[in-house]
């Protein structure tokens, strides 16, 4: 619920199917996407649904791919009050992108979500958080293509995304206007550790992400920015046993307890959209 006397979070939403996830992009073919099943838009409306019953509000960086297909679910994210935001078109990484082809993604995938919902699009978030210190130059792309805000860089070390030498909270980059407002972390005994969702919330007791949060939000006097996506409510999702191990460990972790933590984030701290928090 919200509350004026607590510090007000970002809560955002990643919106992509269970088999679109980077970690099955060599196990499921971009081309066979439209003759899987799909969950995204129930899982998505469920999500909404508990947003409404919180009196949550939140940003969903949500894939030109789906909202092209669920046009329905695009409008009801606006109507309910929540912020649009990109994700790119069909989850390609940044990293395996040219300077070109990001630049025709962003575009596309601006212009397609603004066409569906009649609203500005201002946010985008990287697949993966894979803008880094090797591809900078991706945020010149998103200023000249009209995003206000990026939410792409993650601050940490891992082996698959992070830039751990970026700064820790919103930061405006050197070269534009754009601001840069990085997944949350917390600094403990000289160390920068995660806090700001996905498979981390997963990972660890909730009693972790509570602690690290109120530490940020009253240590560092900042407000934190979590993110989730709609399969990680999803229990009965298909399950892709040829994907590797590892890949498979972190995707259905937990999966079963992932709804009841959120139950407690929400009513534990104050939540709102990402641009009425970072954009003034």
């Amino acid at each position: 619920m919200m509350n004026k006397e607590k510090q007000v979070n970002a809560m955002s939403v990643d919106v992509e199917d269970y088999f679109q996830v980077s970690a099955f992009e060599s196990t499921v073919a971009r081309s066979n996407w439209d003759n899987i099943t799909h969950r995204v838009a129930d899982n998505t409306n469920k999500i909404l649904d508990q947003f409404a019953d919180n009196d949550v509000r939140a940003t969903f960086f949500m894939l030109g791919w789906v909202a092209q297909r669920y046009p329905d679910l695009v409008k009801r994210i606006v109507t309910d009050g929540h912020e649009l935001a990109s994700h790119g078109y069909e989850h390609i990484r940044v990293t395996k992108q040219t300077p070109k082809e990001f630049q025709l993604d962003v575009i596309k995938t601006k212009k397609l979500l603004e066409d569906i919902s009649g609203v500005e699009v201002k946010g985008y978030r990287a697949a993966s958080y894979s803008i880094g210190e090797d591809n900078l130059w991706a945020i010149d792309e998103l200023a000249k293509a009209g995003y206000r805000y990026s939410s792409s860089i993650y601050p940490i070390r891992h082996d698959l995304y992070g830039m751990p030498d970026a700064p820790r909270f919103v930061f405006q980059h050197k070269s534009s206007q754009l601001l840069e407002v990085p997944i949350t972390t917390v600094q403990l005994a000289g160390k920068i550790l995660p806090c700001g969702g996905g498979g981390f919330f997963r990972l660890f007791p909730y009693a972790y992400s509570k602690w690290a949060i109120n530490r940020v939000n009253t240590n560092d006097k900042q407000p934190a920015v979590f993110y989730f996506h709609p399969w990680e409510i999803d229990t009965e999702q298909p399950r892709l046993h040829d994907a590797p191990l590892k890949s498979r460990f972190r995707h259905y972790l937990n999966l079963n307890k992932m709804e009841g933590r959120l139950q407690k984030l929400m009513h534990d701290f104050a939540w709102d959209r990402m641009d009425k928090i970072f954009l003034k």
